[in-house]
């Protein structure tokens, strides 16, 4: 709690950046033996997690160019040269430097990501995490569950995207706790893009523009925001990493570089639209643009047309390398899979690396495919060290174990090949000075979502110019901030209904400095619908019947409320355990149909009553059902495309199923035959079965569905082989 006038939270950027001041710049070399890079100082990594999501997001970003004008440059832009054509001088500048390169990532690769919704709320327990946000008259929910570490909380944590990949037993053993997230919750994979599907896209619009990736971005920072929000007593707010391998390895490095508060960020052969430089690809062998692209929409829409000349976009991947600095980042990476991009990676590494050095953390980044296990995301011994010593570092402040650039001779990438520009030494900005404190505010037109604030202005003291203020609740050790402003008014939206806020507000300059804290002033929202925050009842006795391959009817009995019920949501996870329970769709009835179902798939259903004043209640029982086998009278047929191999194993993608019938099918199996001594080690977009050198490939519930003529080209698998023999799989057969 900040008590009086001494009330002055310095961020976690400005002491980064100030203890980096005093540090010699940390020499980063590409190696292709496993040296290591030498190390000066481990202070400027305690503290270099921002407590915002977006520090740059008042920054003021102009010149954006046109996909139309945009001139092609074989070489990866200059992290370090703004819109306007000059070129960065000083530490303080990369924070709206950054945002001009987060605008550029937004425009042309991933797609929008939208500010932090008008309402999150949720919970957080020793197992898990519910997230509900909602803004625009559009809400949707999700969750993800929680594995602690022993010992006594509260715990740093490791978000793991889709359970594929991570050490989980490391990070536990570390000291962190792990969030298993499920992106596809969010964003679902096998959708087209102008019916995206998911949590993200319920608000935001199933034709939204904005890729897989940040939605599974967004989703991270709304479970961080629910962390902010609780009472801090299971995980810490100020200690989060994110993790994920292959596809979620491209998410955990979009994640890491949109979200500053993310201490700690760990892909693990992310591939192409990951870490690899687009730039790059092309001429490595790597899984080709227009094929990352077209696979699932990953990417942002915008995107699609610089499959086939990357050299046109005004951004490129060490720039989102750099956009994580100088927070920490250890990129894990597989030389013996060109299909991976690992030599773009690494130049990728190393591009981003000299915005690392120059704001004084080199020490702060690892890159490490200086490995034997050439398997596509297996648990290896040579990252368990530097992952645990990263936990350390970052998210638990115990250690200060330097950062190292272990590139394999495998795949070593040549920065010098790359670039035409220089690394500058950035001074320190010679404005120190802060702007003067605000005057008090004062509270105006309460609701019970929102108030108006105004203040006396700040004046700036150092000559950098008065940037705009932060506007902070007290709430413990964390003050989350409800908003920004450039003028000495603001008008917050998304407060609690008959909730006490007490406020403060801190001006801040060109360079970034943080004025003295005001006086806080104190308010209370008014109290919602009508004086009415009781719940409803849970609805009762939920059951499905009718259910046929592709639908289920399901009733319940009534809740019943003080004020009467609204309607209810209805809630639907897949399988019969684990899942995510998102929302189905609405009833003003106590029935409802859902439809558009996979044949012979399993689901659970919950529902919650609504009141006219928002206020929902428990969820009902749940009810499980499985639906009906389909009928189909359409065929099939399957065609491998080996995309890499290597002496000891090989990865087909795609497996491309197509429908050759003339009718519609619901559902397909491909079944082949691996040569003597080959082995199945993965598999994705498909169930897989082994009975001997005999595979069988299924679909999962969104590629089931192939109209005549369609085909589905996500699915892939991932081989070993004895060394030297060169045979591949016979005999795929489709039905």
């Amino acid at each position: 709690m900040i008590i009086g006038l001494t009330r002055f939270k310095i961020p976690s950027r400005v002491v980064a950046l100030a203890v980096a001041a005093m540090l010699s710049v940390t020499g980063v070399v590409a190696v292709t033996t496993p040296t290591e890079a030498t190390a000066t100082s481990s202070a400027a990594a305690s503290a270099a997690a921002a407590g915002v999501e977006n520090e740059g997001a008042d920054c003021a970003v102009t010149g954006l160019p046109d996909a139309g004008s945009l001139p092609t440059n074989s070489r990866l832009p200059d992290p370090f040269r703004k819109l306007n054509g000059t070129r960065i001088s000083a530490k303080s500048e990369w924070r709206c430097r950054r945002e001009e390169i987060k605008k550029l990532a937004e425009k042309f690769v991933y797609g929008e990501k939208p500010v932090k919704p008008a309402t999150v709320t949720g919970t957080v327990s020793s197992t898990g995490i519910t997230v509900n946000a909602s803004s625009n008259g559009r809400s949707s929910s999700f969750s993800a569950s929680v594995q602690l570490p022993s010992g006594t909380g509260p715990f740093p944590a490791v978000v793991v995207l889709g359970g594929f990949g991570a050490d989980t037993a490391a990070i536990r053993a570390a000291g962190a706790a792990v969030i298993n997230y499920d992106p596809y919750a969010v964003g679902r994979e096998g959708t087209p893009r102008n019916n995206k599907q998911g949590a993200f896209y319920s608000i935001y619009g199933s034709s939204s523009s904005t890729g897989l990736l940040m939605a599974w971005a967004w989703g991270v920072s709304r479970i961080i925001d629910v962390i902010e929000q609780s009472n801090g007593t299971v995980l810490r707010a100020d200690a989060t990493g994110v993790t994920g391998c292959s596809r979620f390895g491209k998410g955990a490095f979009v994640v890491g570089a949109f979200d500053q508060r993310i201490a700690l960020t760990m892909p693990i052969e992310s591939g192409s639209a990951g870490v690899p430089i687009f730039r790059g690809i092309p001429g490595e062998g790597a899984q080709s643009l227009s094929s990352a692209y077209g696979e699932q929409p990953w990417l942002g829409d915008a995107f699609g047309s610089f499959t086939g000349s990357p050299a046109r976009l005004p951004v490129d991947t060490h720039q989102m390398v750099a956009m994580v600095a100088p927070r920490g980042l250890f990129v894990m990476d597989n030389p013996h899979i060109a299909n991976l991009g690992p030599r773009s990676a690494s130049v990728a590494a190393l591009g981003g690396a000299e915005v690392y050095k120059a704001l004084g953390a080199g020490e702060n980044i690892t890159y490490w495919s200086d490995v034997q296990d050439g398997s596509h995301c297996a648990n290896r011994s040579e990252w368990r060290t530097p992952l645990q010593q990263n936990i350390q570092k970052f998210l638990l402040k115990t250690g200060n174990a330097p950062g190292a650039i272990r590139i394999s001779s495998r795949a070593s990438g040549n920065l010098a090949e790359w670039r035409d520009w220089q690394t500058p030494v950035l001074g320190d900005s010679g404005d120190t000075t802060p702007p003067s404190t605000p005057g008090t505010p004062a509270a105006s037109g309460v609701t019970a979502t929102g108030a108006t604030l105004t203040w006396a202005a700040s004046t700036d003291q150092g000559g950098s110019g008065l940037a705009g203020y932060d506007v902070h609740r007290e709430q413990g050790d964390t003050d989350p901030r409800l908003g920004q402003s450039t003028t000495a008014s603001i008008t917050l939206t998304g407060l609690t209904a008959n909730t006490r806020y007490q406020v403060y507000v801190r001006a801040r300059d060109g360079a970034g400095n943080l004025s003295g804290a005001s006086q806080p002033v104190t308010f209370t929202t008014a109290t919602g619908g009508g004086g009415d925050t009781s719940p409803p009842t849970a609805p009762a006795g939920l059951a499905a019947s009718g259910t046929t391959s592709t639908g289920t009817t399901l009733s319940w009995t009534a809740s019943t409320d003080d004020t009467g019920v609204a309607g209810y949501d209805i809630l639907r996870a897949p399988g019969a355990s684990g899942g995510t329970f998102t929302q189905a769709g609405t009833s003003a009835t106590t029935s409802f149909g859902d439809t558009g179902l996979t044949p012979s798939t399993t689901y659970r259903y919950q529902v919650r009553a609504r009141d006219a004043a928002g206020n929902t209640s428990p969820v009902s029982n749940t009810a499980e059902v499985t639906t009906q086998p389909g009928t189909s009278t359409g065929a099939c047929a399957a065609v491998p495309t080996v995309q890499t191999q290597w002496s000891t194993g090989y990865v087909v993608q795609p497996l491309t199923v197509t429908n050759t019938g003339t009718s519609a099918i619901t559902g397909w199996t491909v079944t082949f035959t691996l040569p003597s001594g080959h082995t199945l080690t993965g598999s994705w977009n498909g169930t897989a079965t082994v009975s001997g050198q005999t595979v069988t490939i299924g679909n999962v519930g969104h590629n089931g569905a192939l109209a005549p003529g369609a085909s589905t080209g996500g699915v892939g698998f991932q081989v070993s082989r004895p060394n030297g023999n060169t045979a591949l799989p016979s005999g795929y057969t489709c039905a």
